[in-house]
C-alpha cells in the first residue's frame, strides 16, 4: 500500500481508534500512545494492508490487543515494584484484562438494555435492584399493586435476561 493510499484509509479512522482506546484504558495520554503504536504498527505492514476487507474493524482489533497489552504490562509493573517481606504472597485473584473489558462491555450494554425499557419497567428495576427497596416499600411509593409491581419486574428481568443472552 503506498503512502498516499494508506493516508486515505487509516487516517480517517483516527478519531474511531482514539475513542476505543480511551474506551479500555481510561487515560488520554495512554489511548493517544495506543493510537500512535496502532499506526506505527500498521505502516510497518502497510504492504498486507490491501487485502484487509474492513479497515476500522481490522484496526480497532490490533489497537484492543495493543491496550490489553499495555494494561498487563501496567500491572505486571505494579507487582515488580512492590517491596514485600519474603513469603507474603501477592493475591492473584485479579482477573485478567481481557475479562476485565468484557464484564465493563456486558455491564455498559446492560445498562442500555435498562434505559430502553418501558418507564414503569425501567422505574421498578431501578428501585428493587438498585435501590435494594422492598416489594411494600416500591408500593407505597408509585401506588401499583403488589401483583403489577411483581408483572413488570418479571417482564423487565425476562427481557435483560433474553437480550443479554442474545448479546452473549
Amino acid at each position: 500500500m503506498d503512502p498516499v493510499r494508506f493516508t486515505q484509509v487509516w487516517l480517517p479512522l483516527s478519531g474511531r481508534f482514539y475513542k476505543v482506546a480511551f474506551y479500555i484504558l481510561e487515560s488520554r495520554p495512554a489511548a493517544e500512545d495506543a493510537v500512535q503504536d496502532l499506526y506505527v504498527r500498521l505502516w510497518n505492514v502497510r504492504d498486507q494492508l490491501d487485502t484487509v476487507l474492513n479497515p476500522a474493524a481490522y484496526g480497532i482489533s490490533v489497537l484492543k490487543n495493543l491496550c490489553l497489552d499495555r494494561i498487563r504490562h501496567a500491572a505486571v509493573a505494579r507487582t515488580e515494584t512492590l517491596d514485600l517481606p519474603q513469603g507474603i504472597p501477592i493475591a492473584g485473584d485479579d482477573p485478567p484484562p481481557d475479562r476485565l473489558l468484557a464484564g465493563r462491555m456486558a455491564l455498559e450494554r446492560l445498562r442500555e438494555r435498562i434505559r430502553a425499557l418501558p418507564d414503569k419497567q425501567r422505574q421498578v428495576v431501578r428501585m428493587r435492584i438498585f435501590e435494594g427497596l422492598e416489594y411494600d416499600e416500591i408500593t407505597a411509593r408509585t401506588g401499583l399493586s403488589g401483583i403489577h409491581l411483581r408483572v413488570l419486574l418479571s417482564k423487565a428481568r425476562k427481557t435483560l435476561k433474553q437480550e443479554m443472552e442474545d448479546w452473549i
